[in-house]
């Protein structure tokens, strides 16, 4: 059989506009692609939720590529290892309550076992700004990342969710877009974003879990991304707590769902 470049490409252009439809309105949408947000992902999908994740980035996965300094391994603490073993991954105990782990065996596990899943992921997608109404956050709007980048002038599209989660890490960029144009204030003790402050991995990854909660009407916060909300301190290569976050998140979405 003779392949054909047309069927090859109409085959693409089906397919994709066929999981972007499914998805313009849906119960949670995830922005960024790190570890929280897959894992967020995951057990939203496997409470059978209709769940979406935007990454703006052509890779998914956030920092964990790149384990510490491009060191391309992990420590996860005990109290995290159940979900490396929800996903297949592999570890070694390093120490008591320091377990190591591969970050290329690490990421891609957490990708492939949430779409599998049922997690629809979007890459090279900008959310630029969010859908509201007078009493909370109703979906996101977005493009596609390069025309961002190349400063074009093209107007975004829109999808509809009940809620949303920033997982952008240390961008905390919708959280950002609401503090700036939304009416109302955070669930911050100032109601704007407080800042991430400097490496302290015990607090940061006991912070994690604990700024981990429903910031804005709508707006959920995990990882990284709630730390530098709440003002708590970066943690370095340490995933364990970005992974609770991203359990937690979940939990508390499906509570509010059922």
């Amino acid at each position: 059989m003779e392949l054909n470049e047309i069927v090859i490409t109409q085959a693409i252009i089906d397919r994709f506009w066929t999981k972007l439809k499914n998805n313009l309105e849906m119960d949670v949408a995830i922005v960024g692609g790190g570890p929280s947000g897959l894992v967020a992902g995951y057990f939203l999908a496997r409470e059978g939720r209709k769940v979406a994740l935007f990454e703006r980035k052509l890779s998914v996965g956030g920092g964990m590529w790149g384990g510490g300094m491009m060191f391309n391994e992990i420590v996860v603490q005990e109290s995290a290892v159940h979900i490396l073993n929800k996903f297949g991954v592999r570890y070694q105990l390093y120490q008591k309550d320091y377990y190591t782990a591969d970050s290329i065996e690490t990421t891609s596990s957490l990708i492939a076992g949430a779409t599998k899943a049922g997690l629809t992921i979007f890459n090279c997608m900008t959310v630029e700004d969010v859908m509201m109404r007078e009493d909370r956050l109703t979906g996101l709007v977005l493009n596609w990342s390069p025309v961002e980048m190349a400063g074009l002038h093209v107007d975004p599209l829109a999808v509809g969710s009940q809620f949303v989660i920033d997982s952008t890490g240390h961008a905390t960029e919708v959280v950002k877009v609401v503090s700036r144009k939304v009416p109302g204030k955070l669930q911050t003790p100032s109601g704007k974003i407080e800042g991430e402050k400097s490496m302290w991995a015990d607090r940061a990854e006991t912070l994690t879990l604990q700024n981990t909660c429903e910031v804005f009407p709508g707006l959920f916060i995990a990882g990284m991304c709630a730390n530098a909300t709440f003002g708590g301190p970066r943690m370095g290569p340490i995933f364990g707590g970005m992974l609770l976050s991203g359990e937690k998140v979940a939990n508390e979405i499906i509570k509010k769902l059922n």
